[in-house]
């Protein structure tokens, strides 16, 4: 069931990336404004977790490019929209829990860094969102995914702040936590430093920092930034 909440802006179907750093609210605000338009929220960071958990059962190095991209090619990646938020199906299997879990966390950063496996998941995240009607976000999604998006967004705030919004996820789901603040260091030495695709605002984006603003106040700048691209 899709929340209809708020009619789509136009007839036109379209394609919206939302990019930035780990703790930065994408999710939330990306899955958020894909119910408010009717649209399909496609969570790239869920497909590279769900690769890395089935790395993890099979006992595969995160190191070994050529054989992750092996286990990509053999693998059926879904994102199933449901009211409240995506289904992650995983070889047919429900795993929206489980790639949540820090090992998995931890273990999906790792495997991002490949070339040839970011290759695989970009061909496959652009036939996902082809057809437009799509919020997708991730860390490359402006910038190397769709390129030509109508409207990019790269979301961003103070490290402190992500720092205590991730131990408040943590929290929620009932984790022990973690020393997030390394965490995120480390994650974002690699996302920003790492060969293809690092993570960098489009040129074109429109950077919104949510360091002192609530989820409604970043979601509502993010509708008039479109109705200003329709008009």
């Amino acid at each position: 069931m899709t929340d209809h909440s708020s009619a789509q802006p136009s007839s036109r179907n379209l394609i919206i990336a939302i990019d930035g750093p780990a703790g930065a609210g994408k999710s939330t605000i990306a899955s958020r404004l894909a119910r408010k338009l009717g649209y399909v929220n496609l969570e790239s960071g869920a497909m590279y977790r769900a690769l890395a958990l089935k790395a993890i059962e099979r006992d595969i190095s995160l190191d070994d490019e050529a054989a992750l991209v092996k286990l990509a090619e053999g693998s059926r990646i879904k994102l199933e929209p449901t009211i409240g938020g995506n289904r992650t199906l995983l070889d047919k299997q429900d795993v929206s829990s489980r790639i949540r879990e820090r090992d998995v966390t931890e273990a999906a950063s790792r495997v991002s860094v490949h070339p040839k496996v970011r290759e695989w998941m970009v061909e496959h995240q652009r036939a996902m969102g082809a057809g437009g009607g799509v919020v997708m976000e991730g860390r490359d999604i402006g910038t190397k995914v769709f390129p030509d998006a109508d409207l990019k967004i790269f979301l961003d705030a103070d490290p402190v702040v992500r720092e205590q919004r991730r131990m408040q996820q943590q929290r929620i789901r009932g984790e022990v936590a973690a020393d997030v603040a390394a965490e995120l260091r480390a994650r974002d030495h690699r996302d920003r430093t790492r060969a293809i695709s690092p993570l960098v605002p489009a040129a074109d984006a429109v950077v919104i920092d949510s360091t002192s603003m609530t989820e409604d106040e970043v979601l509502q700048k993010i509708e008039e930034l479109l109705q200003r691209k329709l008009v």
